[in-house]
């Protein structure tokens, strides 16, 4: 992996990488079943404000500075404002109004927008095996949330039913998912202004907190009847979004996110639906058809070029060079000859 987190050892390195992508494809498969009972913004709120409570308990256990200066207070508002209040409020109202499927699809194409404002910001390298692995993880979330209907229309050239298709996904919600996957891009980006004032553990619980705050108070005057259906196991399943879904796996990916390769992290969203369809498989019997497993296999794919795209790239030159050097070589020693 790419990402500089030199105190955690591999392979215990990679699991806890890929921990919030498994916590929140998970996560999207436990709120399924509590949608229709809750409203949007309220469900969004209990993702938040007690996961940031957790958070900040866990810091300060941990002895992590709180906060200092209006510039850490300021980062940490925008950044609550942005990655908490905005994504999780598109999050749930996108949820509330479209497919899982095709949602997913547009929030996890946020490690473009991530690729492309972290080499203008901050002058990551993304290289052309880079570049490849974006695309052909576009491409597999693609394949795994879009209707299969609508790739063999397009193989098929049949533009006016895609046209029409298109109509009625900017009618039912899906623009607000790819807000939710702007925001989420911009959050993650902005985690690298906000830790240069203020410890990153303390800085996502504090946001979490800030962000979900105006989420109830909208809930409050805009919906009614927030909690009244929610059953045990609804109960529990935003238990397990909130405490797993958002404590943990913001704390983690927000902490790596603060020192690490941010291309090479966001790339790993590609996870999150490739998980949230494995799960929905295995306890709500969601069976993948032949294309879904393609794109399955084209995530995994796009995530090694990503991730060792340096590596790949420096092979690729030795053996190139190989050659160069060998022939060099072999000249040498035939002069060498021929002087003796």
């Amino acid at each position: 992996m790419q990402l500089k987190i030199t105190p955690i050892r591999s392979p215990f390195a990679s699991l806890l990488l890929i921990a919030p992508f498994f916590l929140w494809g998970t996560a999207m498969v436990a709120m399924k079943g509590v949608i229709p009972n809750t409203t949007p913004l309220f469900m969004a709120g209990v993702r938040l404000v007690p996961a940031g409570v957790l958070l900040l308990a866990a810091a300060m256990v941990m002895g992590r500075p709180q906060p200092k200066g209006w510039a850490a207070w300021l980062w940490i508002s925008l950044f609550a404002l942005v990655d908490g209040a905005l994504f999780q409020g598109f999050l749930a109202e996108g949820l509330e109004r479209t497919g899982a499927g095709l949602g997913s699809v547009m929030i996890d194409s946020q490690p473009l927008a991530v690729a492309l404002l972290s080499a203008l910001l901050f002058g990551e390298v993304i290289g052309l095996w880079g570049w490849l692995g974006l695309g052909i993880g576009v491409l597999g979330i693609s394949l795994i949330g879009l209707p299969d209907q609508w790739i063999f229309n397009l193989f098929h050239g049949n533009s006016l039913s895609l046209e029409l298709t298109w109509q009625q996904l900017f009618q039912s919600g899906e623009w607000l998912m790819l807000l939710a996957a702007l925001s989420m891009a911009v959050g993650t980006v902005l985690i690298r202004y906000v830790t240069r004032y203020a410890d990153p553990v303390m800085a996502t619980g504090w946001h979490m907190i800030l962000g979900g705050l105006p989420l109830f108070a909208f809930s409050g005057v805009w919906e009614s009847q927030q909690w009244v259906n929610i059953d045990f196991s609804g109960w529990m399943a935003l238990t397990y979004s909130t405490v797993f879904g958002s404590a943990i796996a913001y704390g983690l990916f927000f902490y790596f996110a603060s020192s690490g390769n941010l291309t090479s992290l966001s790339s790993l969203t590609f996870l999150t639906p490739v998980f949230a369809l494995l799960f929905g498989n295995l306890f709500l019997s969601e069976v993948l058809s032949p294309l879904q497993w393609m794109g399955v296999s084209m995530t995994l794919v796009s995530i090694y070029l990503i991730n060792q795209r340096e590596q790949i790239a420096q092979k690729l030159k030795s053996l190139v060079q190989q050659p160069t050097a060998i022939q060099n070589q072999v000249l040498a020693e035939q002069s060498s000859t021929v002087d003796s």
